[in-house]
């Protein structure tokens, strides 16, 4: 009887193994093997399986895997070490896994499940040659994968290794550096673009990953809400979940102006969520937060910090687009680089400056007739025109005529729905209008503190105390360090002042003023809130600044704008008339 044939195949091979594994065992053997097992579970079965391969066995501290192609047994490692030293990321010394790796492709021999040969020594022989969280391979693995991944290596020379007859010609992979040209660059859309990389797990649970998953695929719907802002969808942003990838190559790759990444860490019954915003171009940060909660109602959870970071995003990058917008030269300017410019000036509440507003306004319109955030925007300038300037009819026409025009065009803008409401509410006392207006700016974007701020105004000039307060301490907390964050303490103080707690009033109305100094409005409501609260000399002092701000204020020309109904002023204007306003 002839002898069975010996079976065998080519492969690549991959072998792993974990570094000062008996060290970390002896520091701490349940916890260092629970942290084996998750990383087997969580990254490399998941990783081999992606690729194609099959994990061969194994041991306490090492893991022999095969793959058919040399190319998905490269990028697997690859991939494996990058996730691998993102979770290692600000873990103890004593705690951290750390790997090597040793690729070859040779002729196996295939023994049940089991391979043998010296395509699998020479693999073993390659990891112990690799650095900690590093990969070497062999020549001929190099041969197999050379222009066809975006990998840089360096070359190790011939080396002689254990119980291997021929010198093996090894190269280290260079992580983190590329070899061939990169792809060329996507133009940018005519608007600010936006892509949300999936967030790093680092808690080493792999259940937080659905989890982490859910918060980011929110975070992208809730900016794709933003009409003015351009995403990325979900699909071509988890492309990149797992890989090192450096910004400026993803804002090429995909082209887009600004990314989003962040990581999540769970301790005990507490998440510790952060999140960066950079400009790709420049790879300059924008916006950092961190999110530190606990995990009572993960669904509850996952709203909030999804609304808080949508929240924050907006005004920050509406600042650094209208930075961008001033560096333009004039004769480039489209209508949405018009709109930017103006929107400082229309947005301070200084009748100075609505002028300079509409001026950039008119010019963005004539190229854009139905936009609908220049619309809404130039609809407040008139507006602040017709009630500090002498209440000319023709102004308060072209306000309203503005606003329901962007209310028409408007129907999927956030910021011109509620701007449009807004003007509308303070010129014809038209709550309702105004009110269904800011709603339908809410159901488009529940996280915008700007339709949150106007709408708590709006309701507080309407009666409604208690929302609008809500509404107001809801974009205060989405948008604490927006510039337009007098709006929301001015709605706040309104609504305490009409509920009679006129200390509380006078706290919001002075933060409306330390955010807005120039303006006169929160002076307005401070001085005839700390009347009302018995603090007379302190109301002086106010009322002094007020006519600082604005000489020729008097108490009936005031109550003669009309920007609220009668006995709201009147209120307001018997209070400060009490402490020497002129009247």
């Amino acid at each position: 009887m002839a002898e069975p044939r010996v079976q065998r195949r080519l492969a690549a091979i991959v072998a792993a193994d974990i570094v000062g594994y008996s060290r970390l065992m002896e520091a701490d053997e349940d916890g260092t093997l629970a942290r084996v097992k998750a990383l087997r579970a969580d990254l490399l079965e998941p990783k081999v399986a992606a690729y194609g391969g099959r994990i061969v066995k194994t041991t306490g501290d090492g893991t022999l895997i095969e793959f058919p192609s040399a190319v998905d047994a490269v990028q697997h490692a690859i991939e494996v070490q990058g996730e691998t030293a993102r979770r290692g990321m600000g873990v103890p010394d004593g705690q951290r896994i750390v790997l090597r790796m040793g690729i070859n492709l040779g002729d196996i021999i295939v023994e049940g499940d089991d391979i043998y040969g010296d395509g699998v020594n020479i693999a073993a022989r390659l990891e112990g040659l690799a650095d900690p969280g590093g990969i070497c391979i062999s020549g001929t693995v190099l041969e197999h994968v050379r222009n066809k991944l975006d990998i840089a290596f360096d070359d190790l020379g011939s080396q002689a290794l254990k119980n291997i007859a021929k010198p093996v010609h090894v190269y280290r992979v260079s992580l983190g550096r590329v070899e061939r040209k990169p792809a060329p660059a996507l133009a940018l859309p005519d608007r600010p673009s936006i892509a949300v990389l999936p967030f790093t797990n680092m808690s080493g649970d792999p259940a937080q990953e659905y989890f982490v998953d859910g918060i980011v695929e929110d975070i992208i719907t809730g900016l794709s809400r933003i009409k003015w802002l351009f995403v990325i969808a979900r699909n071509s942003t988890f492309t990149y979940k797992g890989r090192a990838v450096d910004v400026k190559q993803i804002g090429r790759e995909l082209g887009v102006r600004y990314v989003l990444e962040g990581s999540l860490r769970k301790a005990g019954n507490r998440v510790r969520i952060i999140g960066q915003l950079i400009d790709a171009t420049t790879g300059a940060h924008v916006w950092a937060e961190r999110y530190d909660r606990p995990i009572d109602d993960i669904f509850e959870l996952q709203d909030e910090i999804t609304m808080s970071v949508v929240g924050a995003i907006e005004p920050s990058l509406r600042r650094v687009e209208i930075e961008r917008a001033k560096r333009k030269r004039v004769e480039n300017l489209d209508a949405y680089d018009l709109y930017l410019r103006a929107y400082p000036y229309a947005h301070t509440g200084m009748p100075d400056d609505v002028d300079k507003a509409l001026e950039l306004l008119t010019e963005a319109l004539s190229l854009q007739p139905d936009y609908a955030a220049a619309l809404a925007a130039a609809a407040g300038c008139y507006e602040q025109r017709y009630v500090w300037r002498g209440r000319r009819e023709a102004d308060k026409v072209a306000a309203l005529r503005h606003a329901r025009a962007a209310i028409a065009n408007g129907a999927d803008d956030a910021t011109a729905l509620a701007s449009a409401g807004f003007v509308i509410s303070l010129l014809d006392l038209d709550y309702e209008t105004a009110l269904d207006a800011i709603d339908r700016a809410l159901v488009l974007s529940n996280s915008s503190a700007h339709a949150l701020g106007l709408g708590s105004i709006v309701l507080a000039w309407s009666g409604n105390s208690a929302q609008a307060i809500e509404y107001g301490e809801r974009a205060l907390r989405l948008s604490p360090f927006d510039p337009s964050i007098w709006i929301p303490h001015i709605g706040v103080s309104i609504a305490h002042f009409g509920a009679g707690r006129f200390d509380e009033a006078a706290t919001a109305a002075g933060r409306a003023a330390q955010a807005n100094p120039r303006f006169s409005i929160p002076c307005i409501l401070q001085a005839a809130a700390l009347s009302r609260a018995g603090r007379t000399d302190e109301a002086k002092v106010i009322a002094r600044r007020l006519l600082e701000l604005q000489p020729e204020f008097t108490v009936s020309d005031f109550v003669a704008s009309r920007v609220a109904r009668p006995e709201n002023l009147a209120a307001l204007a018997g209070a400060l008339r009490q402490v020497g306003v002129p009247d």
